[in-house]
């Protein structure tokens, strides 16, 4: 097949966030597994070559224009979630966002299939966007090959002194999002702290330190109101070498959000060999396997995760870290380049 993808994403400013990191794992993913097709990689606004038999957009936004307006070839969407129109409250799209909603889905339900990470955001794509169950196809995403446990004291020493890490932190990576429930886990940290008063909570994500977003400033003002300030430490975006480093030097990492379309920080930790605390909710129901799991709408019952996470004993945790290294062996890149093969193959009948 000759097939033409989408690479704006790479030269966005969603280059370093799930989105981009999607977009580059699975071209890599597609030349290394599937290499008797021939790939072609655009962006926006340039042509694409006549002989091309599909066309892959790796990216789906309700509110901003992603797709074109007509498809001169049958064409493959993914859509990773439609959080902003699950809880529109929480997500204002204004006149302007409304109207590209509408766009949006009429070009979606043109493509000749839909890609979704998880059940829950086909769930969510069949019945916001009304389209047809049998044109979405569930794949979902694996840890990239760098994740693993690191058995170099030296080099966990080097990057644990780098950024000043205290010997017992959790840890979240991720954004910021209303859905991502950082205050519910700082709500939960709190109560943890009565018990464990020297654990630390380690943030990594650049969105922590972005103070032009309210969501920023509503966290950073939490943390002060309530005296967190020696107990939480920002980290901003790290590199991917380093975040491996900080998996494995962790001792628990909480993934509390409301609701996800994927969740890949946490096959990340798992893959890293962390104990992990997860929530029951949408997607994370379906990825969380034997990690610890916990109603993000109860700051008790996170906090009772978190304790319970750190509260293992050296059997206990090697007996469930086992059991989440076993678990996220089943996703891999590998899988998600056959499978989107699949799909292109279906949109070609």
């Amino acid at each position: 097949m000759n097939i033409a993808i989408d690479c704006t994403p790479l030269q966005s400013g969603h280059r370093d966030r799930g989105v981009g990191m999607y977009t580059k794992l699975l071209i890599e993913a597609l030349q290394k597994y599937e290499s008797h097709n021939s790939y072609y990689f655009f962006t926006r606004g340039q042509n694409i070559p006549k002989n091309t038999e599909l066309i892959h957009y790796p990216y789906f936004d309700p509110y901003f224009v992603t797709l074109p307006l007509f498809y001169t070839k049958p064409t493959i969407v993914t859509v990773h979630d439609l959080i902003p129109l699950v809880f529109p409250e929480h997500f204002l799209s204004g006149v302007r966002g409304t109207l590209t909603w509408h766009y949006q889905r009429t070009r979606l339900a043109s493509a000749a299939r839909i890609l979704a990470d998880s059940r829950a955001s086909k769930s969510d794509i069949e019945r916001i966007a009304s389209i047809s169950a049998s044109r979405i196809d569930v794949i979902p995403l694996a840890p990239a090959s760098i994740f693993g446990q690191i058995s170099d004291k030296t080099l966990l020493k080097k990057v644990k002194d780098h950024y000043h890490l205290p010997d017992r932190f959790l840890l979240y990576v991720g954004d910021i999002n209303w859905n991502k429930n950082i205050i519910g886990m700082l709500e939960a940290f709190q109560r943890v702290k009565r018990q464990a008063s020297r654990v630390t909570l380690v943030l990594v994500g650049k969105a922590f330190l972005d103070m032009n977003i309210p969501e920023a400033r509503r966290i950073k003002s939490f943390i002060e109101q309530n005296h967190l300030e020696d107990s939480v430490v920002y980290l901003g975006g790290v590199p991917s070498e380093d975040l491996v480093a900080i998996y494995n030097l962790a001792m628990v990492y909480v993934q509390p959000s409301l609701y996800e379309g994927f969740g890949l920080p946490v096959l990340e930790a798992m893959a890293c060999g962390v104990p992990v605390v997860v929530s029951r909710s949408s997607s994370l129901e379906e990825i969380r396997g034997p990690a610890i799991s916990v109603d993000p709408n109860d700051h008790g019952d996170v906090a009772r995760g978190i304790m319970e996470a750190l509260g293992l004993n050296g059997l206990a945790r090697k007996r469930l870290v086992g059991g989440q290294f076993k678990w996220v062996k089943q996703y891999s890149w590998q899988r998600v380049a056959g499978e989107t093969i699949s799909s292109y193959e279906k949109a070609l009948r």
